[in-house]
Order: structure tokens, then sequence, then C-alpha cells
């Protein structure tokens, strides 16, 4: 009956010695918030399946950049739905496409804003898939690098100050620093969805970005949820290419993944809090199930204790302002 028993659950009678002697700390600093932007004027469409997470047209984006960073929210990262799809995704790396005008948006509503930029063909190719597919209906992994690369190029052009490829083809990371190299832009991080497996959690974002596969899936070029080893092979794989930051995504049911991470690298690491873990807490709280910001905290709290950095979350907002009262 020492220390850690006796004199730890003394401490723990009063919240503001509880709050001292708390061994993770989760800060507003910690988060990064996913928007989504289309086409056209005066849009803000509720998302049916994330409650309280919207699409915005790219005239309506920068005012909702300026009240996340208002609550003093440091980071967005963006993702484009465009009007018109083609077998080559050219929305991606088109300088007028909808995520090159919204990076612009915010950049020019709230300067001081970190705006990260989405790199990935799903939401820009007609048959949904994260690359150029062959004859056969594969995905070509050389050909989906030079278009990822340029892609990267255009929205570094449009302001982005951080790009983020999540497609998972072989090579893309040190394709992507090539090419921001080459153009002026080696100033520009990559922050890598390094691991980033094939996960039933993605559902929603699907629905919202409007990326779900036309045919087959994304097994093969996305992780197998049964693999925690080549986590760390990919990680690996990534930070050699250039990587700045390396993520794993999802993050609640891949949290042995973030602690391995995290121990055998100890670079900064980002998780991704994604659609499914949103959604599965705001229906649970809706029903009247479980407490929903007490069941959102506790997750927040677990990605950090596990050893993320940085959060990628769609409960940036409520978490913010339940941090600042």
């Amino acid at each position: 009956m020492g220390f850690p028993t006796v004199r730890m659950r003394r401490l723990r009678r009063l919240k503001s010695f509880r709050d001292m002697v708390a061994e993770t700390q989760l800060s507003v600093k910690d988060f990064i918030y996913p928007m989504f932007a289309v086409f056209g004027r005066s849009k803000k469409e509720e998302i049916p399946s994330m409650p309280g997470i919207y699409r915005y047209s790219v005239d309506c984006i920068g005012e909702e950049a300026r009240e996340t960073f208002q609550l003093g929210i440091p980071a967005v990262i963006v993702f484009g739905i465009p009007e018109h799809k083609d077998p080559e995704g050219t929305g991606a790396y088109d300088k007028n496409g909808i995520a090159q005008q919204a990076v612009m948006a915010i950049k020019d509503a709230v300067p001081e804003m970190i705006v990260i930029a989405d790199v990935c063909m799903c939401e820009y190719t007609s048959h949904g898939h994260c690359g150029i597919l062959t004859e056969k209906g594969e995905v070509d992994n050389d050909k989906t690098l030079e278009k990822l690369a340029t892609t990267a190029v255009s929205l570094a052009e449009a302001g982005a100050d951080m790009i983020a490829p999540s497609d998972m083809m072989d090579g893309r990371v040190a394709a992507i620093r090539s090419a921001l190299d080459e153009t002026g832009f080696s100033h520009v991080p990559v922050m890598s969805y390094a691991a980033k497996y094939a996960s039933a959690f993605y559902g929603p974002f699907r629905d919202a970005a409007e990326s779900a596969p036309a045919f087959g899936d994304r097994r093969g070029y996305q992780m197998d949820p049964r693999n925690a080893d080549e986590a760390l092979r990919e990680v690996e794989l990534d930070l050699e290419e250039g990587a700045d930051i390396v993520m794993v995504k999802p993050a609640l049911a891949y949290l042995d993944v973030i602690r391995r991470v995290k121990e055998k690298f100890g670079v900064p690491l980002a998780a991704y809090n994604v659609s499914g873990e949103y959604s599965l807490v705001k229906a649970a709280g809706k029903m009247g199930w479980i407490d929903e910001e007490k069941v959102m905290m506790e997750i927040l709290y677990s990605i950090k204790r596990a050893g993320a950095d940085l959060i990628l979350t769609y409960f940036a907002k409520d978490a913010a302002r339940i941090l600042a009262s």
C-alpha cells in the first residue's frame, strides 16, 4: 500500500489534483480537422451518416475554417469532391480543381491556419479506386505515382502548407518528395498515411467524399487488419523515402499499432480517428445509450495515450469547446 495506491487515491479525490498528476494531456493544438469542399455557391450540406459534419462550397469554406481556427484548432485537412469524374482522375491535379480552390479560399480567409492537402485519386476517378487502372482493371502503381506527384505540386502551388498522400501506392512518398523539391517546394512537409488499413470504418467518409469503389475493394493496396508487423515495415519505408510525419489509420481499432510505431521510430506521429469511429459514437449518443461527450473524450485521450502526437478527428470542434470550458 505505497505511493502508487494510497497516495494516488488521495490525490484523485480532488479534480484539480487529478488534472495536475494526469499522465496524458490532451490539447486543442493536437487536433487536425477534416473538411470537405464541393463546387457551387452558398452550400453547406450536412452529411447524413456524419451528423454535424458538412460539405462546403468554396465561398463558404473560409468562414468555417475561421471558426475552427478561433476555437484554437491549428490545422485542417482538405478533401475535394469534383463535379465530374473520369478514369484518369484529372480533377485531382487540375490547377482550378475543387481542392486547389478550397486551399486558396482557406488560406485567404485564415492565413495562419495550417492547411493540409490530402492527395489521393479515389474522389476523382469514375471507378473510385485510388489509382489509374490497367486494361485488366488493376491499379497501375507506377503510372499512378506520376499523377500523385502532379497533384501534390498543384496543391502546393495553391498554397497548401503540407501534403498528405493517402493512396498507399508503393513509392509515392519518394515520388511526391522529389516532385516538390524539383518545383521549389522543398519546404513543404509530407505527412504520409503510412499504415492505412483496409478498414470497414471508412463507410461514412465514402458517402461524404462520394468515393466508394464502383467494383472490387481496396485490399490490394491497403493493409490487412490482421497485420501489425507489416505496419512497421510500411512506416520505415515511408520514412526512408522522406516522410516528415507518419500516420496510422484508423485509430481506435489500431491503438496497438500507434504504440508500436511510436516506440520503434519516435518520430512525429498522427492518427486518424475516422468517420466510422465518429458516427458510431454519434448514433449511440443520439439513442441515449452512451454519454456522447464522455465517450468522445475517452476515445481522444486513448489515442493520445497510445502515442499519437496529432489526431485527425471530426470531433475536433466539439472537443475544443470542452477543453476550453
